[in-house]
């Protein structure tokens, strides 16, 4: 019996990962930049839009997502990603100007995003509570890693090859293949699953509430407050860098090959910070890591700017802020399953995720506008790194949410 249960808690983790490697692709969004720019015209600020659109409607649709997730099961909701990410990303090929990119990424991709992402996270915390970070670090690597796969492929050979429309044909058809493959891997345990042999450790850092929050609850906890700030403000700096990295190593001088690289890089520090931040907050606990990585963040974002003409300082604090972005997607979702309960995960995190969906905001104007108003992207980066320590402020306050008074007082009685 206990053999079963550890197969089929690692088909759940190979459905997310199958799943996230798909939807991560639009983390190389930035190889789409140039070839957009100089096909139609449109300047930076305009086609950072796409992505800006793109991520916001992500984030309120996880929402969505996350509840009927709860209420009626990971299947539908998966399949309904499978649909409209990989719809919106074939039609995408047929643009011809900006409306149609708005609507078809920024609406129709997007939902499907964030129905997708909304699946894993929420099956990971119900199959894994014994190792809630690690699991829910493992499943949503895949999202942070696709665009070491996506990115390289799309911008070393199919954009050049042959051109960015037929790339957007070519990523709807195999994203709808590998997120079909893991919907169906994708399913919730028995209710009130425990793993064989494990009982619960009060006394952890990382241990899980016994209460389960319902969203109106959660939403009256202080926790939710600060962590949102936290988590919105902090993952804005990442998304600067990841909506301009292609452009912003091209102003540095170095070559489209070492640029498009640079995505590479990223995406296995984006990955790596989900994987082994999930770990160690399973260690020390969910907050003291999330710290950690901000603080890390203030300091990596002016030196990646100052570094960034030099290839080999480039790809290292490539590597460390998005190691540091990363580690944000991955614990912000254990905490959301750790602080308020595994049985709404899914709202609850939701609710907690819109945070990034204003990232997706934040994170492309610092970017696209101010390099339209300065030519550079010095005071982009500089102003990224002041946005993280009010983000490592928010995040030093936040305490894990109390049980509400009538439930301790049901409890005792």
């Amino acid at each position: 019996m206990a053999e079963e249960q550890m197969i089929s808690r690692w088909w759940r983790i190979a459905g997310g990962l199958c799943m996230n490697l798909a939807l991560g692709a639009v983390y190389g969004w930035s190889i789409f930049v140039a070839p957009l720019e100089k096909d139609f015209g449109w300047t930076r600020r305009e086609v950072s839009t796409i992505f800006t659109i793109l991520v916001l409607v992500f984030g309120l649709t996880f929402i969505i997502g996350g509840r009927i997730q709860d209420k009626k099961g990971p299947f539908w909701v998966s399949i309904t990603a499978v649909v409209l990410n990989s719809l919106g990303f074939f039609m995408a090929g047929f643009a011809s100007n900006l409306g149609w990119l708005y609507f078809w990424l920024g609406i129709v991709a997007a939902t499907g995003q964030g129905f997708g992402y909304a699946t894993p996270i929420p099956v990971m915390a119900k199959w894994f509570p014994d190792r809630r970070g690690l699991a829910v670090g493992l499943a949503v690597a895949g999202y942070g890693g696709g665009s070491a796969i996506f990115g390289p492929l799309g911008g070393y050979y199919l954009i050049p090859t042959y051109g960015w429309r037929s790339t957007f044909f070519i990523f709807g058809i195999i994203f709808f293949v590998m997120t079909l493959i893991g919907a169906f891997l994708l399913k919730n345990p028995p209710v009130g699953y425990k793993p064989a042999g494990w009982t619960p450790a009060p006394a952890a850092k990382a241990a899980a509430t016994t209460y389960e929050f319902t969203p109106s609850e959660a939403l009256r906890t202080p926790a939710m407050y600060f962590m949102w700030i936290a988590y919105a403000l902090g993952t804005s700096a990442g998304l600067m860098v990841i909506s301009q990295l292609v452009p912003f190593a091209r102003s540095k001088g170095i070559s489209l090959a070492l640029a498009t690289t640079a995505i590479f890089i990223g995406a296995l520090g984006n990955a790596s910070g989900r994987i082994f931040s999930g770990w160690l907050s399973d260690a020390i606990g969910r907050l003291n890591t999330l710290r950690l990585m901000i603080g890390v963040s203030i300091i990596a974002m002016p030196i990646l700017y100052h570094a960034g003409d030099n290839i080999t300082t480039l790809y290292l604090m490539v590597f460390v802020v998005y190691y540091c972005y990363g580690t944000q997607l991955s614990v912000n979702a254990s905490s959301a399953a750790d602080f308020w309960g595994p049985k709404n995960a899914g709202a609850n995190y939701g609710l907690l995720f819109t945070a990034w969906g204003v990232a997706g905001v934040i994170g492309p104007i610092i970017g696209g506008r101010l390099f339209d108003i300065y030519k550079d992207y010095q005071v982009a980066f500089y102003t990224a790194g002041v946005i993280c320590a009010v983000a490592l402020a928010s995040e030093l306050i936040a305490r894990r949410p109390q049980v509400p008074e009538p439930a301790r007082a049901r409890a005792m009685a």
